[in-house]
């Protein structure tokens, strides 16, 4: 496949369909482990395109410049998982002799400290980043309902893409969401200000006629699930309106700095644990570290 020219859909169904049977047969790998995989690598195909490349004569340094083009905008932990995809998406063109060289040995993950603490914003800050949406439109009135969703009870994009009409019971008041990483399917109480901006979204902006089942959709046609570089995008569009200059901002930020404020709150772990969809404690004993408030809460005071 030439990616300097325009590639119609049906190549790269083809090829996705390929790459989908190779990761299942050599590692029995899930579809949306596989999706989320070839999401991330057509970021990368676009890069290669806008480079003129042909998939036969990727280079190394178009990973390495690809990486540098990451690290301005995502945290360590995001550009690991995406060069995991890029990986495997390198280890299936060697494998199918579409790339003569092997470059996944010579990709190296970046390092990331364990004592790094997740990148959380003030709450004062998720609040002016909320009230920056306009919601006299359309586009602010889904966007609002996506950042609320996501600040309220720290989904992160795949939740908000994953998240189907089925999963919000009106009579109940629950929304049910499934962690895509663990498969853990939580049931949240659907408070009051998110059932407000979900039911304005979906009486009057959701397009009627729209064929998936998702929540948030595309405006324009087809009207299919938003994607993740959408989200991103959402999260800095409105930082950026409400002055909010945190590096790098992605779209964990609003998931972090929900867990660090219910750290603040004295929200026990092994509920917060529960609502995060952790299986492994340490994943929420970190958020205890932005976790400011409380923390000084419990500081001795210091010997003269």
């Amino acid at each position: 496949s030439d990616w300097s020219s325009d590639v119609c859909s049906s190549d790269l169904c083809r090829l996705f369909r390929e790459y989908q049977d190779f990761r299942r047969a050599h590692s029995n790998a899930n579809f949306s482990t596989i999706e989320d995989e070839f999401a991330d690598v057509g970021d990368w195909l676009e890069f290669l395109r806008s480079r003129r490349r042909k998939l036969g004569a990727i280079r190394l340094s178009d990973v390495d410049d690809y990486l540098v083009r990451l690290r301005r905008h995502y945290a360590v932990s995001t550009v690991g998982t995406i060069l995991s995809s890029l990986r495997q998406f390198l280890r299936f063109l060697h494998c199918t002799d579409r790339l003569r060289r092997n470059l996944v040995s010579s990709i190296q993950h970046p390092v990331r400290s364990r004592s790094e603490p997740p990148r959380a914003l003030p709450w004062s800050d998720v609040k002016r980043i909320l009230r920056a949406v306009d919601r006299h439109t359309p586009k602010g009135v889904r966007d609002y309902a996506i950042l609320l969703l996501m600040s309220l009870y720290g989904l992160g994009a795949a939740e908000i893409i994953g998240l189907t009409l089925d999963q919000i019971n009106w009579q109940r008041r629950t929304l049910t969401v499934v962690r895509p990483k663990t498969g853990v399917v939580i049931l949240l109480p659907l408070l009051p200000a998110a059932a407000r901006a979900l039911a304005d979204y979906l009486r009057h902006v959701r397009p009627p006629d729209a064929p998936a089942r998702s929540v948030f959709v595309r405006r324009q046609i087809p009207h299919v699930a938003v994607t993740s570089s959408a989200i991103w995008y959402i999260i800095h569009q409105y930082a950026q309106q409400a002055g909010v200059r945190a590096v790098p901002l992605g779209s964990h930020s609003l998931r972090h700095s929900h867990a660090s404020r219910q750290i603040d709150q004295q929200a026990p772990p092994r509920v917060l644990s529960s609502i995060l969809g952790h299986q492994d404690p340490a994943s929420t004993s970190i958020y205890t570290r932005v976790a400011v408030e409380r923390l000084r809460g419990i500081a001795l005071p210091v010997p003269r």
